[in-house]
């Protein structure tokens, strides 16, 4: 609750609370045989206008002390100071308008002797003011622990932000370390080739720099790596891997951990496409069930054995997928393999449908 919520809240309960004395004070009046209503109403009115300004007083003075708020007692005691301004104050000013109105009326206002109202006033405005800074002590604790909790989601947001960002940098050398082995290993076979698997690096590699340290991306942009990517490795292997997409159009702008598709696409061609001479064929499948996209990448040779649910030797891959999936998730995302009969292995990817 912000500052300006919590002064309308507690104006609302004011004015509220003076509303009813005023009604209570006017059916009494009509019951003990009176006639003349603008009288019950001007002793409560009375009563308000003073009690407002000794309020507003207060608030301005004790609004010094609202840093206090974790310590009660001492925030309390400081606002128990200010109580003798209402004792000395508030019978002068309340029956001083009574007497002048009155006055003004032709009429002439009486009341018990001025001891006894100053000791029956005090006691009752006492009250009246303890009950309102209990209430003003409730919404000023209320909007500490909200800024608090506040406080604490930015916190967590911040380093949930540092923490994805440092893995996504971890991803990009790693990325080109392996795309420049690529090109490397095509030199020494085929020129021809690595020239043109070069030119299909260059977009790949544009692609991975438009995300730039970025810790999300969209599906389209992470397909446009992906697909850069695929186009290098088939290069690399010719002949060897055929990949089919299956894109549902509708989920192009959802969400994704930079750089997802790719290491997944990457898992198949190093534990299946190069292990193995046969053609090895590769679904890249994207879809929504529920509220959740799934992205699965299927192959129909590998083996789970062998395409074990491990990072690479420096540690990152899928694991580094799976942090920043929890990390940006939590429970709502996963990552998973599973074993295809007769043969082939199933990475899912699932996560919230976030655009």
């Amino acid at each position: 609750m912000n500052s300006t919520r919590s002064k309308i809240a507690f104006g609302i309960a004011w004015l509220l609370f003076w509303t009813l004395m005023g009604l209570v004070a006017v059916e009494d009046y009509r019951r003990d045989g009176g006639s003349e209503y603008w009288k019950p109403v001007l002793w409560e009115a009375s009563s308000a206008l003073v009690a407002t300004l000794l309020l507003a007083i207060q608030l301005r003075i004790g609004g010094r002390y609202n840093h206090l708020i974790a310590t009660p007692w001492r925030w309390f005691a400081l606002q128990a100071r200010i109580m003798p301004l209402y004792w000395i104050t508030f019978v002068p000013l309340a029956f001083g308008i009574r007497h002048v109105v009155y006055k003004l009326a032709g009429d002439t206002y009486t009341h018990d002797p001025w001891a006894n109202v100053f000791v029956y006033e005090s006691l009752k405005i006492t009250v009246f003011a303890g009950l309102f800074t209990v209430i003003a002590f409730g919404l000023l604790s209320w909007r500490e622990l909200l800024g608090a909790k506040l406080r604490a989601e930015q916190a967590t947001a911040l380093l949930r932000e540092a923490q994805l960002q440092s893995l996504a940098r971890q991803m990009q050398p790693h990325f080109l370390f392996n795309a420049l082995n690529t090109i490397s290993s095509l030199m020494h076979t085929d020129v021809t080739r690595a020239d043109a698997v070069l030119v299909q690096l260059s977009d790949m590699l544009r692609a991975a720099l438009a995300l730039g340290q970025r810790p999300q991306a969209t599906l389209e942009e992470e397909l446009r790596l992906a697909r850069a990517y695929a186009g290098v490795m088939e290069g690399r292997f010719d002949g060897r891997a055929r990949i089919e997409w299956r894109i549902d159009s509708a989920l192009l702008g959802v969400m994704l951990p930079a750089m997802s598709v790719q290491p997944l696409l990457e898992n198949v061609f190093k534990h299946t496409v190069e292990r193995r001479r046969a053609p090895t064929h590769v679904v890249v499948r994207v879809v929504r069930e529920d509220d959740a996209l799934v992205l699965r990448v299927e192959d129909d040779a590998g083996r789970l054995d062998a395409a074990k649910d491990k990072a690479d030797e420096s540690g990152i891959g899928l694991a580094n997928l799976r942090a920043r999936l929890e990390s940006l998730h939590g429970e709502r995302a996963g990552l998973a393999l599973h074993q295809l009969e007769p043969a082939g292995v199933r990475t899912e990817l699932r996560l919230p449908c976030v655009s």
